[in-house]
């Protein structure tokens, strides 16, 4: 039986490190794709679901095998490693997804499904514009709502919030991202995005646009943080004492009811729904927390 709960262990601890980067794999260029995003969605459910089998199974072992072939320094060395390999890419993924989150919405999402195409637009006629603020006194752009005529296609099409760096005047020209088969659904305009990786609807991550070039910068500073902690706390600790953390019941089951709370917190904007205060405030602390406890557990190691 032990035998058994050992090996359950171990592919549990594998196949969860291996859906979590399958996972975030996919996230890191998803806002490109109309939702729901079923492939993050079902490799992080298999990550969440490894994590808790696991958790279960050390309770009913309750120790670690004396007899573990894979509890040499050098395998456990690897092994944590190959853990914060995977905290450290999760980490820059999260950030990239929340800093590409507006590239996801139900007006996008809609209109990718009716097969959206991008078009060179004219303006015809400018019912509304609003200055949008830099934050620092300055204007960086405008939101306007615009009828603007594509040619080949609607003569009139209403396109709401439209951003532009220049106020938007009849005759300006612009892209548009539309839909053939549903004019109802109006356009999308802005010029900060790259609307050809949109209407694309599918995976594409570091987009051509200003969203695109903070995610590269936000993925290079959080890794390069990540490898320096990685190092750090794999050379630095002892062995022994991420063996037994490793094979700790209690320390396990607090990072699977994390990753159980980290899972729940994403499910509203993997399906296409709107997220509500609690869900936010939970993936927010989760995974602060999941990559805190990492430190954590690291530091009291080395000391």
């Amino acid at each position: 039986m032990s035998t058994a709960l050992v090996w359950i262990v171990r592919l549990c601890a594998s196949a969860g490190w291996i859906a979590t980067a399958v996972a975030c794999t996919w996230l890191l260029g998803a806002s490109a794709m109309s939702r729901p995003w079923h492939e993050p969605l079902v490799w992080g459910a298999v990550a969440a679901g490894c994590a808790v089998v696991r958790a279960i199974a050390l309770w009913g072992l309750r120790d670690e095998p004396d007899d573990d072939a894979f509890k040499g320094d050098l395998w456990v060395k690897l092994r944590t490693g190959a853990v914060w390999l995977l905290v450290t890419f999760s980490s820059a993924v999260f950030f990239v997804a929340l800093l590409t989150s507006a590239n996801a919405g139900e007006k996008l999402d809609a209109l990718r499904d009716a097969g959206a195409e991008v078009s060179s637009a004219r303006v015809v006629e400018r019912q509304s514009t609003r200055e949008e603020s830099d934050g620092e006194g300055g204007v960086k752009g405008y939101a306007s709502r615009l009828v603007v005529s594509v040619p080949g296609g609607a003569e009139r099409l209403t396109v709401r919030g439209a951003y532009t760096y220049e106020k938007p005047r009849r005759g300006t020209e612009l892209d548009v991202l539309w839909a053939r088969s549903a004019l109802e659904l109006g356009g999308y305009a802005n010029e900060s995005k790259d609307l050809h990786a949109l209407a694309g609807n599918r995976w594409s991550a570091f987009q051509d646009d200003e969203l695109g070039t903070g995610s590269v910068i936000a993925f290079v500073v959080i890794g390069l943080i990540g490898a320096v902690l990685g190092l750090v706390f794999t050379l630095v600790p002892d062995a022994y004492d991420l063996q037994e953390l490793a094979w700790s019941a209690p320390l396990q089951t607090v990072r699977a009811v994390l990753a159980g709370a980290l899972f729940w917190g994403w499910l509203p904007l993997l399906l296409g729904q709107t997220p509500s205060i609690p869900q936010m405030l939970c993936v927010i602390g989760a995974f602060v927390l999941v990559l805190l406890g990492h430190v954590f557990t690291s530091v009291r190691s080395v000391g």
